[in-house]
């Protein structure tokens, strides 16, 4: 995979830094100038994107199909209907989102939930779409945003391999040229032990396309070793503060957090180089330092060369030390200080 998906100002690819996304998901709390605060602590942080979802409870799901009841649920007891509710971003709300997250320097775009917010999202000039795991399998949201014609990412999150290639062809067969797709653990918070990042190769390779992480856990360490795996794409949610609450915000990231996933990433990918084993450029200067033979104490002319007067010390301005034993023994033609780097015309 080997062509660029350029996104406004950024290019999404194995030679560029990775993409990073806050998701606000409903982390604003129902207030539009928390929603504001997010996208200017996202910008400060350095994030490439700002994700909100487009949805509301009726197109997501109905009055009275589920309450949540598994054990450990952040939403345990509460009526999926009335989740939705709580959590979504109000759609007059996009337009300002979206232009001062420009302002901002940041791409703004969103996870489309049904053909309506398309529709509404198509409106609003977004460069590209999100799809959410729980709706890889949605057909019809597929073909929708595919035929849009712009680039795609899509969690993998409760798929199965199957599930996986066949939403990747109706994706392509309806349009969708330039598609990512993100390792996911659709648990809220996910553990390191269930993340599995050795998939992203696999991801990369059966289906052809870029692999990124969309990352539910605690931190930031899964995301950098996501970065080392050949993750080009690192979606968090995001939260100004996890204590003031929010139907996301016990596994979000915080603003120093988020600059930290930002700084961090961009080392690991760094780091990455090339394929390369040798003395980098950088280190030419430093070969000096390392060891080669030295007289360590004084010796007179016709002296033979010990154990006791010659060693491997730094720098390497003297003979190598893999000729260590074959001078032994030898004998020195002239007097030779202690400290001088031992040479081939000192030796009889």
């Amino acid at each position: 995979m080997n062509i660029e998906i350029k996104v406004a100002n950024r290019i999404i690819s194995n030679n560029s830094k990775p993409f990073i996304i806050a998701e606000m998901s409903g982390n604003h709390n129902q207030s539009l100038d928390r929603a504001i605060q997010i996208v200017d602590a996202a910008a400060n942080a350095g994030a490439d994107a700002i994700k909100l979802q487009t949805y509301t409870a009726d197109t997501i799901t109905v009055k009275g199909a589920l309450t949540i009841n598994e054990e450990g649920s952040l939403w345990k007891g509460k009526e999926l209907y009335d989740l939705y509710k709580e959590a979504y971003t109000p759609w007059e709300w996009h337009k300002p989102i979206f232009e001062h997250a420009n302002k901002r320097g940041l791409i703004a775009f969103s996870s489309p939930f049904d053909e309506t917010s398309v529709d509404f999202l198509e409106n609003l000039n977004v460069p590209l779409y999100k799809i959410a795991s729980f709706e890889n399998t949605d057909h019809i949201l597929l073909k929708k945003v595919a035929k849009t014609g712009k680039p795609v990412i899509m969690s993998t999150g409760v798929s199965t391999i199957a599930d996986i290639d066949e939403s990747v062809r109706v994706l392509r067969e309806n349009g969708c040229k330039h598609l990512v797709l993100l390792k996911c653990t659709s648990t809220y918070p996910a553990s390191p032990e269930n993340s599995n990042l050795q998939a992203l190769p696999l991801l990369r390779s059966l289906f052809n396309c870029y692999a990124g992480l969309s990352d539910h856990t605690m931190g930031v360490g899964v995301s950098v070793a996501a970065v080392v795996l050949g993750a080009v794409v690192i979606e968090k949610h995001f939260t100004l503060s996890r204590a003031e609450g929010g139907v996301d915000a016990a596994f979000s990231l915080e603003p120093d957090e988020l600059k930290s996933l930002v700084v961090e990433t961009e080392r690991a990918f760094l780091g990455l180089g090339k394929p390369f084993l040798g003395i980098q450029p950088a280190e030419k200067e430093n070969v000096k330092y390392k060891r080669s033979l030295y007289i360590v104490k004084d010796i007179k002319a016709g002296e033979a060369f010990t154990k006791e007067n010659i060693d491997s010390k730094r720098p390497a301005f003297g003979v190598h030390t893999r000729n260590y034993e074959l001078i032994l023994g030898k004998k020195a033609n002239v007097d030779i200080r202690q400290g001088t780097a031992l040479s081939w015309d000192l030796i009889k």
